[in-house]
């Protein structure tokens, strides 16, 4: 979103609250209101409300150690209660529209690499220990003041690495972009659409999508990006119905035999804090554990700053508002994460399609959360939203976040070439992690060639140390003997 635009959504002095709920999150003051912070709710639980179909098929799809199964129902049963009740939190403790959930990718590493070494309990441990290591970092201000040393056109390159990555994850959830199946034989890694070209409905709905978010913004609607998924969504139900198509992806858009369904609670604490290492060796446990520790780091810092930059509340300084309770909340929700066995719960950068709606208070997460809740027994009707029609969100939140690149010095190489590399880096590895972890290393190496080591602060050069072991993690593996 534009200076201007934002600039224009708020006033230049903060009505008086209405209401004690107005005081307490802040809306009025933000310049928000009620309506723009219920929209933007609803518009981030329909962006990340694929998490309640994936993560139980991910998780559920690895076996562990001695070939158990994690059962579906229940793993759809413990997403839905972690994102609702720390979406929650995070609105009513650390007042930032920013939903959490089970962290794709972090859902990924302890299914095909955590869960083979060990039984599935102990791999829930680990991301409990995880968590609770984080929450350490948070609580002796450490986590805290690697965000704060970060300097300012970082922490703008960040925002618009993020923009771009979150389009891109737009365009690939929706079948326009695709990954070509024999790479090795092409010198294109990806293609458009799923055999070079635009083919089949869902696409269409997609494409028509786009066009419709972007016609509304232009015009400055209100509820844009929401009304978009909901028409969308309706058409995509209309075209199913006509059609009977099987290409949809994970949610196929149809009315649901059964409105209702019963939560199954059966995995909720069934974790072992210790029990990884009885089944794989220290080193070994200290490398998963350090993976896990230093991609829900920074991939929620990455997060946090990109969502709070977009909305506007980042000070003078480019701080975080309530940044200690926010990054508190999220190391808690990693705890939840792997003691419900979802995995480790994080900070969603698609909230961000929640404040392209308008968020910007944690009141929005009420919302959010409520409706995570509502999943526990209405999962049938709340994902019938399919891909297609709920990514448009994500490309048009991409541009927004996107603008904030004019804010980067250019002519200055030390700042420069670690923003590009920031920007560059996050999409085309799918990962804001390597992302801030090439920005970082670039950063500190061309500050020691330039002799200027000295402005860089200290926490700078050990996070970039801990990147350099967290980039060269094989041979440090195979330098331990760790298989």
């Amino acid at each position: 979103m534009s200076e201007t635009q934002k600039a224009a959504d708020r006033p230049g002095a903060a009505p008086p609250a209405a209401n004690g709920a107005d005081r307490f999150f802040r809306i009025s003051e933000r310049g928000s209101t009620f309506g723009r912070e219920v929209r933007g709710g609803f518009a981030t639980f329909f962006t990340m409300a694929y998490i309640l179909v994936l993560n139980p098929i991910i998780l559920g799809s690895a076996k562990d150690k001695f070939g158990h199964q994690l059962d579906a129902v229940q793993l759809t049963t413990a997403t839905a209660l972690v994102a609702a009740v720390m979406t929650i939190i995070m609105g009513v403790g650390g007042n930032l529209p920013l939903a959490l959930a089970a962290g794709l990718g972090l859902n990924a590493v302890v299914a095909f690499q955590i869960a083979p070494l060990m039984s599935w309990d102990d791999a829930m441990g680990l991301v409990v220990l995880e968590g609770l290591l984080i929450c350490v970092l948070v609580v002796t201000g450490l986590r805290e003041a690697v965000m704060h040393a970060i300097p300012q056109s970082l922490k703008q390159a960040i925002s618009v690495g993020i923009g771009l990555f979150i389009a891109f994850i737009g365009f690939v959830d929706a079948g326009f972009v695709s990954r070509i199946p024999d790479a090795a034989n092409t010198t294109v890694p990806v293609q458009l659409g799923a055999t070079g070209a635009l083919s089949g409905w869902p696409i269409l709905v997609f494409c028509i999508g786009v066009l419709l978010t972007i016609g509304l913004l232009a015009r400055k609607v209100k509820g844009a990006i929401l009304i978009s998924i909901v028409a969308m969504t309706i058409v995509a139900i209309i075209i199913n119905s006509i059609a009977d198509i099987k290409a949809w992806g994970l949610t196929t858009p149809q009315w649901p035999d059964k409105l209702v369904d019963t939560p199954d609670f059966g995995l909720i604490g069934d974790f072992s804090l210790f029990g990884a290492f009885g089944q794989a060796s220290v080193i070994t446990v200290v490398l998963l554990v350090f993976t896990l520790i230093l991609s829900d780091f920074f991939d929620t810092m990455g997060t946090v700053v990109g969502i709070s930059a977009e909305a506007g509340l980042l000070d003078e300084e480019g701080k975080v508002p309530n940044l200690g309770r926010v990054l508190l909340i999220d190391g808690a929700a990693a705890v939840a994460g792997g003691a419900s066995s979802a995995s480790s719960a994080t900070s969603y950068i698609e909230s961000a399609a929640g404040v392209g709606e308008g968020a910007r208070t944690g009141f929005a997460n009420l919302v959010t959360g409520g409706l995570f809740a509502c999943a526990l027994f209405l999962t049938p009707l709340l994902t019938i939203v399919p891909m297609q029609a709920a990514a448009p969100a994500l490309v048009v939140v991409g541009f927004l976040m996107m603008t904030q690149v004019k804010h980067i010095d250019w002519d200055r190489y030390e700042i420069a070439i670690p923003a590009f590399l920031t920007i560059a880096v996050m999409p085309f590895t799918y990962s804001i992690t390597n992302g801030i972890g090439a920005g970082f290393l670039a950063y500190v190496v061309i500050k020691a060639v330039l002799g200027k080591a000295k402005e860089v602060h200290w926490l700078l050069w050990g996070t970039s140390a801990l990147f350099l072991v967290y980039f060269a993690i094989d041979p440090v593996e195979q330098l331990f003997g760790v298989k």
